[in-house]
């Protein structure tokens, strides 16, 4: 079936692109004219299909975000159901899935421009079915080898690319007016896929949703809890249903996508076919999980063992630039051109303060998504004593522990709700203002976090830290949130319309290492006995992109003042 069309355009004033009718342009999936800052044309035509795209754009990335991180709350339900991983494996599961999303990131960055917004959005979103798929026939049997979810944790990255080619598209939709506002709902709303993974994931797995074909129940090792309460240990619980409930979301999404959506010949001139299109995105997203494989294989134990699992420092530019190299060399023709153009953005000091500032704000809100369920576990789930015989601290199962899966929501939820709030506010008084505000803010909370968590890991009754602990950790996910729409203000500002969208893509890209960086750090600073450490210092990096938003656009005779 053809995708309905749109009904023409009466002609507008305005000069319409070479080749063009004025009036010719909304037709179909492929939109030949696009005038946004023209303003009747926008009235009359361009805010009814902006709209549109954006509306389906929005869940689309939702679940791109719940697929994505939900290994945060997945490998605490493993933990309670009995798999046999140590907690270092499964902190290297949610990592490895970051480390993947954070890579495919660069590749998707640049798929708008050469492949259309229609065409990636659509099979972006269809290709998380198979790690939903995967993920929930792997968790049916407590015997499933490691290797098989860090595998489906790899391809979960999928959903953490997308976010890069849903920015870059919906920002070619809207007046430089808008980009605050439309891109923090895109990014805000789609942010809600953190949460909705951390509240649905406990709820369906307390039931058989999907009968005979489901697999059947494990019963828990450990007490587990959802939203509303605890649930007792030896209770039966469906862990698998943790995949598989996104099918529900993902198949009416695709049918959705496909009719709805657009391709913007005025951005995406020369993408070919659609299967042509679809395969250069198969091709990047082949190339980027390929490079991301070689890296874990080097940096996890379980693999050649050549890191150790202790050169994340080493491993991350490696994959970054490897990333970037390997597309370089299989571009040829018209994609080796367009990403030639695109590659323009590393030649911009814009490009890498942006960068900088993005990790502060988007990078945070992940990173701490993705690790803070498993901190709370191991954190506030133990008692902590020290045995002075041994000159070592013996930590036990507290049996007052509160549960991760009843408060670790709150948090991506307040970041989440907040984020088209900070993008509203940059728009009316600048990004850059409300960067430097909220980078302040995360200076002197991270620090005070991390001396909570000092004091809870050296307590035997740690659990009368937690409310400080959680209020502390709403207080980052809000700044970070309000971070996020500013950031996005502050490229809009400062980057045109050719430079906008890959660099909305490429800063997206380096910030969610964050969901790679968190985890190892934390985990491994609580391995180590001093979580704390984490925290301080991710409070001297905040402190000197501060700095940085300061020289680049706040001082007297910035480069780009803004306001």
């Amino acid at each position: 079936m053809a995708p309905a069309k749109l009904r023409p355009i009466p002609p507008v004033p305005g000069p319409a692109p070479a080749g063009v009718r004025p009036g010719e342009g909304a037709r179909g999936a492929d939109i030949a004219d696009w005038r946004p800052e023209d303003e009747t044309f926008w009235a009359r035509e361009g805010k009814r299909v902006a709209n549109r795209n954006l509306w389906i754009s929005i869940p689309s990335l939702l679940c791109g975000f719940a697929v994505w991180l939900m290994w945060g709350i997945i490998t605490v339900q493993m933990a309670n159901a009995g798999f046999p991983f140590t907690p270092d494996q499964l902190f290297s599961i949610a990592a490895i899935s970051g480390l993947s999303g954070a890579t495919l990131r660069i590749p998707a960055s640049f798929f708008i421009r050469i492949c259309g917004g229609r065409n990636t959005v659509w099979l972006t979103t269809a290709l998380l079915m198979i790690p939903a798929l995967g993920t929930g026939i792997a968790l049916q049997d407590k015997n499933t080898p490691l290797w098989v979810f860090q595998l489906m944790a790899l391809l979960s990255g999928i959903g953490g690319g997308n976010f890069a080619c849903s920015m870059a598209n919906i920002s070619t939709f809207f007046p430089k007016r808008l980009q605050g506002t439309a891109l923090g709902l895109n990014a805000g709303l789609g942010n809600f896929g953190v949460t909705t993974s951390q509240i649905l994931i406990p709820a369906v797995m307390t039931i058989g949703l999907f009968g005979a074909i489901g697999g059947d129940a494990i019963p828990l090792a450990k007490d587990s809890a959802t939203l509303i309460g605890k649930i007792a240990a030896g209770t039966p619980t469906f862990v698998q249903n943790a995949g598989f409930v996104w099918l529900l979301l993902l198949v009416p999404l695709a049918v959705v996508g496909w009719f709805g959506l657009n391709n913007l010949k005025t951005v995406s001139p020369n993408i070919g076919s659609n299967g042509a299109a679809m395969g250069r995105i198969l091709l990047m997203y082949g190339i980027a999980l390929l490079v991301s494989g070689a890296g874990l294989y080097l940096y996890l134990p379980s693999g050649s063992g050549l890191l150790a699992g202790n050169g994340m420092w080493i491993v991350l530019p490696l994959v970054i630039f490897g990333t970037l190299f390997a597309l370089k060399m299989v571009a040829t023709g018209e994609m080796k051109a367009n990403l030639d153009k695109q590659f323009g953005i590393f030649r911009n000091k814009h490009t890498w303060s942006m960068t900088a500032l993005y990790v502060v704000t988007f990078g945070s809100f992940i990173g701490f998504s993705m690790a803070l369920p498993l901190s709370i576990t191991v954190i506030f789930g133990n008692t902590h004593v020290f045995d002075p015989a041994t000159s070592a601290w013996v930590h036990a199962k507290n049996p007052n522990a509160p549960s991760a899966l009843m408060y670790a929501w709150i948090g991506p939820f307040v970041g989440a709700l907040i984020r088209p709030v900070g993008g509203w506010i940059s728009d009316k008084l600048g990004g850059s203002i409300v960067t430097q505000v909220i980078s302040v803010v995360l200076v002197g909370v991270s620090a005070v976090t991390g001396y909570v968590m000092h004091l809870a890991y050296q307590s035997a009754t740690p659990e009368s830290y937690f409310l400080a602990f959680m209020l502390l950790f709403i207080v980052l996910f809000a700044a970070s949130g309000i971070g996020n729409g500013s950031t996005f203000r502050t490229v809009g500002f400062v980057f045109d319309q050719d430079q906008r969208g890959p660099v909305l893509g490429w800063t997206s890209a380096v910030a969610a290492y964050g969901s790679f960086i968190a985890p190892v750090v934390i985990g491994g600073q609580i391995k180590a006995g001093t979580p704390e450490n984490a925290m301080y210092g991710f409070a001297v990096f905040y402190a000197a992109c501060l700095v940085l938003n300061w020289w680049f656009y706040l001082r007297r005779n910035a480069y780009i003042r803004n306001p």
